[in-house]
């Protein structure tokens, strides 16, 4: 067995998912089994910008690394992806749902199917929606809003939680000296709540409204940023996408109040040996 697991992060613009990633592997600080070094391009996709982080975070030497990014297919986190899998360093790549084409092929039936290289994995996250990146509307304040709304669905829905299972099968493999089993995975709303563990159908109901809401604003804001050239259309498409968003993350808060109410939220917190426990009363000790 290893003692120590060398883990990799490399952020490349950012996601709903990439703010807190390296922090979900030990959220109090306590685990003495890994050791998480990270490296990002801000919030730059250029592939001159995403090589010169992906040689960065190479030269960390990590035995797995998570390469977190808008639409994997683009130049810069190809590149990225590339350089890593050049030094065979195993890499699974979490992005939205633009970032399939990267992933997934068509087949001579005209099917799609998983296409990747060896040694390479990935979590496609239909429900983190791009931000409504437009001048006359995001600003440094709206755009910290918006990815704190959606930090409080991913996280309360189960989003996060199945993206903290995956990363510890992933790293527990490591440890025990074993063949990785990359994901190769576009997660469905189904199983996210799933891993969200309620008890209360209302608090289900709740989650599901809420994860059934994100692609709808990944919808507006794409056609906000990409396809409407004027700003009388533009501006209302973009501040009302992140207004949807709101109102999903208002859904979420409601289904986790409905789960605290009953004193039945779910918490897997990590052990300092890294191993998950798992606990829903609050005055129970995790086991």
């Amino acid at each position: 067995m290893t003692d120590l697991v060398r883990i990799g992060v490399l952020k490349l613009g950012c996601i709903g998912a990439a703010p807190l990633l390296d922090l979900i592997m030990d959220e109090r600080a306590e685990r003495k089994d890994i050791a998480v070094v990270s490296a990002g391009s801000g919030a730059k996709l250029e592939p001159d910008a995403c090589e010169y982080s992906a040689n960065r975070m190479a030269e960390m030497k990590p035995q797995l690394v998570f390469i977190v990014s808008p639409n994997a297919a683009l130049p810069g986190p190809t590149r990225a992806r590339e350089i890593l899998l050049g030094k065979n360093i195993p890499i699974v790549s979490i992005s939205d749902a633009p970032s399939k084409k990267a992933f997934y092929k068509k087949n001579e039936e005209g099917k799609s199917v998983v296409s990747v290289p060896d040694n390479s994995g990935f979590i496609v996250l239909p429900m983190d929606p791009m931000i409504g990146a437009r001048k006359e509307f995001l600003d440094p304040s709206e755009m910290a809003l918006f990815n704190a709304e959606l930090i409080k669905v991913l996280s309360t829905t189960g989003v996060i939680r199945f993206i903290q299972i995956e990363m510890d099968k992933l790293i527990d493999s490591l440890k025990d000296g074993k063949e990785l089993e990359l994901p190769k995975i576009t997660l469905k709303t189904a199983k996210a709540l799933e891993a969200g563990g309620f008890t209360n159908p209302y608090a289900y109901a709740k989650a599901y409204a809420a994860l059934e809401i994100l692609p709808v604003v990944a919808g507006i804001t794409t056609k906000g940023c990409f396809k409407e050239q004027r700003p009388e259309k533009y501006i209302p498409m973009v501040t009302a996408a992140h207004e949807v968003l709101r109102a999903a993350s208002k859904l979420a808060d409601e289904a986790r109040e409905i789960e605290k109410a009953g004193d039945s939220v779910l918490r897997t917190p990590h052990g300092s040996s890294g191993k998950r426990l798992s606990k829903t009363k609050l005055f129970d000790k995790p086991k």
